[in-house]
């Protein structure tokens, strides 16, 4: 019996060969999303991209290296990482709590931290659910700050920022160039899927 006449009876084995004249985008495994290999290179690009705006935050305001902050206003040598722009940037209804909470030791280490975590997450492409909501919280805080903003009447970097991480997980765009994958076949992250 060939395959074209156990396809005419509805017995044996179901064979489609329309497939092999295209090329098919595979399919995420979260969410059955067609993503083509263009998309995903460039996901985890935009990825790597957003991870080390966030990475290179916390080094430059450890180390001082010179871009947005002084050597002499490092963390390591005694500086404040969040009195620069707690100080001087808010304005607007919150001015006076933020300017309230410049300086503050448990202040600077949450913030450190936070930029310490969610730039190592975007760029290893592990716990990127946490990454979003914590790097979102962190960006908000900082787009309400500088209330209004400059050059719009609500919208900046801040916001698009915020709606690129939310994007990535949902887009499960750690499996793409990444260790998403591996991370999410641990047996914690398949227990507790906030970990993904």
């Amino acid at each position: 019996m060939s395959v074209t006449d156990s396809r005419r009876r509805g017995t044996g084995p179901r064979h489609d060969d329309t497939h092999l004249s295209e090329p098919r985008p595979d399919r995420t495994e979260d969410h059955g999303l067609r993503l083509p290999i263009a998309g995903k290179y460039l996901l985890a690009a935009l990825r790597f991209s957003l991870g080390w705006v966030f990475l290179w935050a916390f080094l430059d305001k450890t180390f001082g290296w010179g871009f947005a902050t002084p050597s002499e206003g490092a963390w390591i040598n005694g500086g404040s990482p969040t009195s620069g722009f707690l100080e001087n940037a808010p304005a607007g209804p919150m001015a006076d709590f933020y300017n309230s909470l410049a300086g503050q030791a448990w202040v600077d280490w949450v913030f450190q931290i936070g930029l310490l975590g969610i730039g190592l997450a975007l760029i290893l492409g592990v716990g990127l659910r946490i990454a979003a909501v914590t790097g979102s919280l962190l960006l908000l805080m900082m787009w309400s700050a500088a209330l209004p903003p400059e050059n719009n009447p609500f919208m900046d970097d801040h916001l698009i920022y915020a709606m690129v991480l939310i994007l990535l997980p949902i887009l499960a765009a750690g499996r793409y160039v990444g260790f998403g994958g591996m991370w999410g076949r641990l047996p914690i992250v398949k227990r507790y899927s906030f970990l993904k």
